[in-house]
């Protein structure tokens, strides 16, 4: 089954292609639906590309560092060159398939009325776009089917990434350069989260709040490798991220799960929240990370549910510690890559490694 963001995609492409037809059926009566098809296709396939950044990325992104009275007009030529590169594809494929008598001058040629409607479905299916990524794929899909209209008592594994000296970060450079900074740290997260089915349910300052249902997040340790997924691809980028900010960001993770209430809170801004002690918890266990000089925290309990941790990863035991406002003291480990675990000493804390399966 392929994942649900790639659903989501899927989707809007079915949508496009439906938008071709129903075209076809408007204001064409005479064409063959497939002529249709292949136009509603090719188009959406060039504005979806240019809006994720599959093509111009660089001049998409240097057009949303324009003043807004800039942006909007360039952003709307921009898509209006989108849809005349897709009307030309698709009249390319019609004309080359033998699906209308036109020339290929005629086919590829756009005109004001299929300018328009292309107009009107891509704003559509941009603000539905833009809705997923403002509230998160997976809250997108929850509002729409009402799942935590009533609240819903399920098993969740929280990560916490904390972005570590973006305060100091802030002094040093100000806010606007801080925020851009905190901005590319979570855009590098995005895919790793993807990859490994989390969903980024929340950003609390510099702090990202990353969730799994418990049965998808423990498949194949996918919250484990999400937490060095994250820190290799921001490695991988060091000298670019030394170039654009001065620095290589580091980060804090903490990892745990259990039992919450999940519900959709609000009246005039709706969120879905979640409820209980697990996310307390995993906020007290990134806490002791600093204490425990360490960059990387899961809870014994979680780590205990774990079948197997992923090949090279292995989990070295800290002990318990009192957390605040918790009454029992917590079991934590820390998790490293078994090349960097240095040999135990005899009166270190004792090491316990999970074998990868």
């Amino acid at each position: 089954m392929l994942p649900q963001h790639r659903w989501f995609w899927v989707l809007i492409l079915v949508a496009c292609g439906g938008a071709g037809l129903l075209y076809n059926v408007l204001f064409a009566g005479g064409a063959t639906p497939l002529a249709g098809l292949a136009y509603g296709l090719s188009v959406g396939l060039t504005t979806l590309a240019f809006d994720r950044g599959l093509i111009l990325g660089g001049l998409q992104a240097r057009m949303r560092r324009m003043p807004a009275k800039f942006y909007v007009p360039a952003a709307e030529l921009t898509y209006v060159l989108m849809i005349a590169a897709g009307i030309a594809l698709g009249g390319l494929v019609v004309w080359a398939l033998g699906l209308t008598d036109d020339t290929l001058s005629n086919a590829v040629k756009i005109t004001p009325r299929v300018l328009a409607y292309s107009l009107a479905v891509s704003a559509l299916l941009v603000f539905v776009i833009r809705m997923r990524d403002l509230i998160g794929g997976e809250v997108f899909v929850n509002f729409l089917v009402g799942r935590y209209h009533r609240p819903v008592r399920e098993e969740r594994i929280f990560l916490f990434l904390d972005v570590v000296g973006s305060t100091a970060f802030a002094e040093t450079h100000g806010d606007l350069k801080a925020q851009a900074y905190l901005g590319a740290v979570f855009a590098a997260m995005a895919e790793p989260v993807r990859r490994n089915r989390g969903s980024t349910d929340d950003y609390i300052g510099d702090m990202a709040m990353i969730t799994w249902p418990m049965a998808r997040g423990l498949k194949d340790a996918r919250c484990v490798a999400c937490v060095f997924d994250v820190m290799d691809r921001i490695e991988s980028e060091a000298d670019a991220w030394r170039a654009r900010f001065g620095t290589v960001p580091r980060l804090r993770a903490a990892l745990h799960g259990g039992s919450v209430v999940t519900a959709e809170v609000g009246v005039d801004r709706h969120k879905i929240a979640y409820f209980g002690d697990a996310v307390n918890v995993t906020s007290r266990i990134e806490s002791l990370c600093r204490p425990l000089g360490t960059e990387i925290l899961v809870s014994d309990d979680l780590l205990a549910r774990l079948a197997h941790l992923p090949a090279g990863i292995t989990a070295r035991s800290l002990g318990a510690h009192a957390l605040r406002g918790r009454g029992q003291p917590l079991s934590v480990s820390t998790l490293e890559r078994a090349a960097t675990v240095p040999r135990a000493e005899p009166d270190a804390l004792p090491r316990r490694t999970v074998a990868a399966r």
